[in-house]
């Protein structure tokens, strides 16, 4: 499982014009599947997101002494099956490492629910669609987190 953590000011996602998911404060959420990803990456990801200490104390000071939680955040959730897209050969990606659609979309949909059980506002966008995602990046704050129990 690969995701992109962004810690944001704002985020929204549209399809067809039309926002379909957005938050103030908190986190923008980039989720690949993998094809090896059980209930275990996402379990430990979703942990993650929710744990990660990358915003400020109350104070405003530098130091990343805050989760999402601690701060009572929103998140914005989009899967993003080319987080797996493989560009070391040739000149177009291949993405022989993503989960299939099927597969993914029950895995991307239960990584949200371990989200959402946390109590937070948890914003998605819509799996599979062509979505334009607006980030207002806060620092700007990206991490990559990847789990393969797997491999």
């Amino acid at each position: 499982m690969r995701v992109i953590v962004q810690r944001v000011k704002s985020s929204q996602v549209t399809v067809n014009s039309e926002i379909i998911g957005k938050i103030g404060r908190g986190l923008n959420v980039l989720v690949g599947i993998g094809d090896t990803d059980t209930d275990a990456e996402l379990e430990w990801v979703a942990r993650k997101c929710l744990e990660l200490r990358v915003f400020p104390d109350d104070e405003g000071g530098d130091r990343w002494q805050k989760s999402v939680q601690e701060i009572n955040g929103e998140l914005l959730v989009v899967s993003q099956f080319t987080l797996y897209g493989d560009c070391r050969k040739g000149r177009r990606p291949s993405f022989d490492r993503s989960a299939a659609p099927s597969i993914a979309s029950n895995l991307y949909n239960r990584f949200v629910e371990k989200l959402r059980a946390s109590g937070l506002r948890v914003e998605t966008g819509q799996f599979g669609a062509m979505m334009q995602v607006s980030i207002e990046n806060d620092g700007p704050v990206t991490l990559l987190l990847e789990k393969e129990f797997g491999h």
